[in-house]
């Protein structure tokens, strides 16, 4: 198993910056073999939709709402995954999701965190 802990969330005004982090840990050989880690977001009343990706090989792909605002990295050995948010909007308001897959012998399976709360408003 994979376990995923997020953290960095709270209140923010407009405009304001904030960096969620999700720590990874469990069995080593699947965390060895994570594919794709994700950010995800659920508004109240919304469906979960997906903010940004990062690969092994550390390609990035962004929602367009949050093109040039947030970035994704990750630390080495996949043992961590980060979300840098700039020029937060109060449409950013949401609880965002670490999510990571991993790829054995192409067999794929998703983890998912609880999530941390992210407010923007003045």
């Amino acid at each position: 198993q994979v376990q995923l802990v997020e953290s960095g969330g709270g209140l923010v005004q407009p405009g304001g910056s904030l960096r969620l982090s999700c720590a990874v840990s469990g069995n080593m050989f699947l965390i060895y073999n994570i594919d794709i880690m994700a950010w995800y977001r659920q508004a109240p009343g919304e469906q979960r939709e997906l903010v940004a990706t990062i690969t092994s090989g550390g390609n990035t792909n962004y929602a367009d709402s949050v093109k040039g605002r947030f970035t994704i990295s990750k630390a080495n050995a996949k043992k961590a995954v980060f979300l840098q948010m700039n020029s937060l909007k109060p449409e950013d308001t949401a609880d965002y999701y670490c999510n990571v897959e991993t790829n054995v012998e192409s067999r794929t399976r998703a983890y998912w965190g609880q999530g941390t709360q992210v407010t923007v408003s003045s």
